[in-house]
């Protein structure tokens, strides 16, 4: 029970980091059409694209474990 629990919250931390990426892109940015250039990311785009990596492993890693109990 304790890791469906896990699991959903940390589906929906993954989905709101994912958000707070796209927030200043615009509705061009989420389908590849930005037309910006490649700058540099500052620190704060920097930890959430790790905040990314590092859920999206856990959510693996829950959905594997409740997979194996179940």
């Amino acid at each position: 029970m304790i890791f469906k629990i896990l699991e959903i919250i940390v589906g929906a931390l993954l989905i709101a980091v994912i958000l707070l990426q796209m927030q200043g892109s615009g509705i061009s940015g989420a389908f590849g059409g930005s037309g910006e250039f490649y700058r540099s990311k500052r620190s704060v785009e920097k930890m959430l694209v790790w905040a990314t990596i590092g859920l999206a492993i856990l959510f693996g890693l829950l959905s594997i474990v409740l997979l194996v109990i179940h």
